[in-house]
């Protein structure tokens, strides 16, 4: 059981499990910092003595995987492993670096990470009920256009790939249904939100009071989730029959919007003020997204 279950068991929550999928090349920070920013992140109600919010697994074709800047990480699973035990986890998480060339060189069905996301997704449309969020940071969301789970969905990444992140999702919407996605310039995009604040947008934690210039105007609504403080409910009907059975799908732009959209999901699936403590003892500045497509609008 997760930290967002339904029924906690004797009133405390289990740590939330995250994923993150290793490919040859990844980029070291794309993994450390969205990886770090989980750890630091406490629950006070957490059942585990030492309170962490987040339990952090690492997957790859070999038991060990070295970063694009030449870090080796020991692998806690190869890829077959991670997708027999799939439905233990809450967000699997896709980092960027060497995603270009990986793609240019492979088959897609010989690229590991896009049969995990497609089968996490298959998951997903399974059984709407659960909340299971599908992460990228940086280019790995290259990986998610190429396999065509972003159509209907807006969605971003590093700034240098705009061009080729848009080709590739126009190619999957003509190989399929012919449903676009929405490229957006921001530091992440959240789609599928699960809990809507309330009407008073403009104390709402999550997204940005203004919207910085762009190239393209951003759609979003200006509303987000968070689960301690939500309002109601969100129809699981209605859930359901939402791209990827209303799968929270968050892809972020380079390397440090990988933190923003850390802090958002640490905000959204712990408290905001955990998420809050997390930015302070980074010493960072939270930097907010968008957030599309919620169940609440």
């Amino acid at each position: 059981m997760s930290a967002i279950a339904e029924t906690p068991v004797d009133g405390k929550t289990e740590p939330i499990q995250v994923l993150f999928l290793l490919h040859e090349g990844f980029d070291t920070v794309d993994f450390t910092g969205p990886m770090e920013t989980f750890w630091y992140a406490k629950n006070d109600d957490i059942s585990k003595p030492e309170g962490q919010a987040f339990v952090i697994h690492t997957v790859a074709e070999d038991e060990r995987v070295i970063s694009n800047q030449g870090i080796k990480i020991k692998a806690d699973m190869d890829f077959e492993e991670a997708e027999d035990r799939l439905d233990e986890f809450d967000i699997l998480a896709i980092p960027g670096g060497n995603v270009v060339a990986l793609l240019d060189s492979k088959a897609l069905d010989d690229l590991p990470t896009v049969t995990i996301a497609k089968a996490w997704c298959a998951l997903q449309k399974k059984d709407p009920s659960r909340e299971r969020t599908l992460f990228s940071i940086c280019t790995g969301s290259l990986f998610l256009a190429k396999a065509g789970l972003l159509q209907g969905l807006s969605a971003t990444t590093h700034p240098d790939h705009y061009t080729k992140f848009e080709i590739l999702c126009q190619e999957a919407a003509k190989a399929d249904s012919l449903v676009p996605t929405n490229v957006m310039e921001e530091r992440y995009v959240v789609n599928n939100a699960r809990f809507d604040l309330g009407p008073d947008l403009d104390e709402n934690p999550f997204i940005l009071s203004k919207k910085p210039d762009g190239r393209r105007p951003s759609t979003a609504r200006k509303g987000s989730d968070a689960w301690k403080l939500s309002r109601r409910r969100e129809s699981l009907v209605r859930r359901g029959q939402l791209p990827l059975g209303g799968m929270r799908v968050i892809t972020a732009g380079g390397i440090t919007a990988g933190l923003d959209a850390t802090l958002y999901l640490i905000g959204a699936l712990v408290t905001i003020e955990a998420a809050k403590k997390v930015a302070h003892s980074l010493q960072y500045v939270w930097n907010k997204g968008v957030t599309v497509e919620g169940i609440d609008v």
